[in-house]
């Protein structure tokens, strides 16, 4: 059954993947202190780059979207430089590799960069300390003003072309798991009364205005987007989301974008207001290449590809913990089992 995940499958005229399994974003923290790729990380995604993408770690678009130590930034040239050997690594072995774009709004804090603002859609803090720095509690954000709405949006745009620069051969937009573009997708983090907020059309519209610019920049069919329907971390859920999401996702089947990603750790919930699981939402939603993710086996992978549920499976965990998991896939071997302790190891 599972051969249906070892066909290539063709995203547009740019870009036919070797397969349908995808790595999923995994924020590993193995950039050095000015958040430069190293040689660690160009081995761990060497080791990988036979899946049909890899998706990178989340990778930060400027100083003030850090959360998380040691996170990659694009916004540097050494940080570039770093990239591109990773990527050449990526393709000299026969693989395809799309930067994750983050910032993480509210969830970041001035300890990574020093004396500076932390940003989201409105002035609502998260209860907590840091999950990797337990010393340090979350600060209260400010509500950007239109102009550093826009300015965000240029710094999502360059990154995208920074990438390009580097190497990669497209981005997914994060816009998923409570950062701050998803952060502008609910109604428990956004409070705005202007036009980011209160309607469907405006709590799409940063989402938008970043999906545009960068397809503009540097090709629809090079840009991705990942998004998550049900509130993920550090959100609420409100069932008028769902609206929301509804809009969205009509607005992006019009797009062509290269696909669209959900964003969610266990795709088996289900969400009374999605009316179903996320990946089911999702697919109905939205009319283009979908890739799903949350916990399936190959076996569950490859049955719903068949029926048409999702088009590519993005894998997570058990991609850290067998770094040959196509090999042993293909071939019916064992795959190692998943542990914390594996995050120690860096490839």
């Amino acid at each position: 059954m599972t051969d249906m995940l070892f066909q290539p499958y063709r995203l547009n005229d740019t870009l036919t993947l070797s397969n349908r399994i995808t790595m999923a974003p995994l924020t590993r923290c193995m950039a050095d202190d000015d958040l430069v790729p190293t040689d660690q990380m160009v081995a761990y995604y060497a080791r990988r780059a036979d899946v049909g993408l890899i998706i990178s770690e989340a990778t930060i678009i400027r100083a003030d979207g850090q959360g998380f130590p040691n996170t990659p930034g694009l916004f540097t040239q050494a940080q570039i430089d770093g990239w591109k050997k990773v990527t050449s690594a990526v393709h000299d072995n026969g693989g395809k590799i799309f930067a994750q774009l983050w910032h993480l709004g509210r969830q970041a804090h001035s300890h990574y960069f020093g004396e500076g603002t932390v940003y989201a859609p409105s002035a609502l803090q998260i209860e907590g300390t840091l999950p990797r720095a337990r010393d340090f509690h979350y600060e209260m954000p400010k509500a950007a003003s239109h102009d550093e709405i826009a300015q965000l949006v240029a710094d999502y745009t360059q990154a995208a072309k920074n990438a390009i620069e580097a190497g990669f051969d497209g981005v997914e937009i994060h816009a998923a798991n409570g950062y701050l573009i998803d952060q502008f997708l609910h109604f428990d983090t956004n409070r705005r009364d202007d036009e980011y907020g209160q309607t469907v059309e405006n709590m799409s519209r940063f989402a938008l205005d970043i999906t545009d610019s960068i397809s503009a920049a540097i090709g629809k069919d090079r840009t991705a987007i990942r998004l998550s329907p049900a509130a993920y971390t550090h959100i609420e859920i409100d069932a008028r989301d769902k609206e929301v999401f509804d809009y969205l996702l009509a607005q992006l089947s019009e797009r062509d974008l290269a696909y669209v990603h959900a964003g969610i750790f266990d795709d088996s919930v289900v969400y009374e207001h999605l009316g179903g699981k996320v990946s089911e939402y999702m697919r109905k939603q939205f009319k283009g290449h979908f890739m799903a993710v949350g916990g399936y086996s190959p076996n569950q992978a490859a049955n719903h590809i068949a029926n048409n549920d999702f088009d590519l499976i993005a894998i997570g965990r058990p991609l850290i913990a067998n770094p040959d998991y196509i090999e042993k896939v293909k071939t019916g071997q064992p795959l190692t089992e998943y542990n914390v302790d594996m995050l120690a190891e860096l490839v």
